[in-house]
């Protein structure tokens, strides 16, 4: 990496960091009543908040790419432009489940078309599901003061790093840029949270978690499984919330209390070490990605199964505990 290009990444980093992080500090003391947060039987929080952080995140974000001219691919720009657009109208108004539907999948229906024409439709239609799934995921596992901040601040900030190490420098702003509104965001959102992201923040950032780590494999910057497992803590608690939720017949679309990160802290553990756990497992499930996008394609597929095993253990143990700790009780 020349010091050309590190004088850079610090540059669009701070620009990214400082917007970000005084105009959250403005949404912060304004505390507009259109956009608080209000605590209901399902919420983790006991006091109004205001719930539009991701629109201080974004402003930070979009600037510093305006600023240095940082090329973002269209398809993925627009489509997380209109995310966007219709998760703050949905911050501010509760829209039809509907609407917010059909935006998330024309965002990626559009990716899709564009990164993958003449494919089959069974394929087209399976890699669309998947963008819309890791678009919601993202907001899904927002509901913990300082999870998905750190978590944007980590995965993003590991994209960045391997895009560098790949010497692609304009590819690796894009990820900083992010990574450094994020944390000016955290620095507001760790226990005890003074602000939220708000769909506004957690959808597009979703979208462009799995869009650019699908570009990034495209343009054969990194393997196809390394976006994966940076982002597999979200996806492994997510994914097996659903299926467990489905298989009970529950309506999966509610708001509910039920993935692991909500469970450990309804148990005791709290909002600050649940999220430091989250960090440490993420920063080493980063650094075994690193690691294993240097080696052949076999042992990359035993690492991720590897780590699929440590989830599903740590989720039975889990699971064990809860009965067994409710059972005394």
């Amino acid at each position: 990496m020349t010091l050309d290009l590190s004088l850079t990444a610090i540059a669009v980093s701070l620009s990214s960091f400082w917007v970000a992080y005084f105009s959250i500090v403005w949404l912060i003391r304004s505390k507009p009543a259109w956009a608080l947060d209000r605590p209901n039987s399902r919420s983790l929080h006991t006091q109004p908040v205001p719930r539009i952080g991701g629109l201080g995140l974004w402003l930070g974000v979009i600037t510093s790419w305006l600023v240095w001219q940082i090329p973002v691919p269209v398809a993925i720009g627009a489509g997380a432009g209109m995310l966007l657009l219709v998760s703050l109208t949905d911050d501010i108004k509760p829209q039809p489940v509907w609407l917010r539907l059909f935006v998330h999948m024309s965002a990626a229906g559009a990716f899709v078309y564009w990164l993958m024409p003449g494919f089959s439709a069974l394929a087209v239609w399976g890699a669309v599901a998947a963008v819309v799934w890791m678009t919601n995921l993202y907001n899904f596992m927002d509901g913990s003061d300082g999870l998905a901040g750190g978590m944007t601040v980590i995965g993003f900030g590991y994209f960045g790093i391997f895009a560098l190490l790949a010497g692609d420098g304009n590819f690796a702003m894009i990820h900083f840029s992010i990574a450094a509104a994020a944390m000016a965001f955290l620095l507001h959102n760790f226990y005890p949270a003074r602000i939220f992201l708000g769909d506004v923040g957690s959808i597009p950032l979703g979208f462009l978690a799995v869009t650019l780590g699908i570009w990034g494999w495209v343009q054969d910057i990194w393997s196809m499984g390394l976006p994966f497992m940076v982002f597999s803590p979200f996806i492994a608690d997510a994914t097996v919330t659903l299926v467990k939720r489905l298989l009970a017949g529950k309506k999966i679309w509610q708001a509910h209390r039920e993935h692991y990160y909500q469970r450990i802290i309804q148990c005791g553990f709290g909002h600050r070490n649940t999220a430091l756990a989250g960090y440490v497992l993420m920063l080493a499930v980063g650094g075994s990605a690193l690691w294993a996008d240097r080696q052949d394609p076999s042992m990359q597929f035993r690492m991720m199964l590897v780590w699929g095993g440590i989830y599903l253990i740590l989720m039975v143990i889990f699971d064990f505990y809860q009965k067994n700790h409710r059972t005394r009780g």
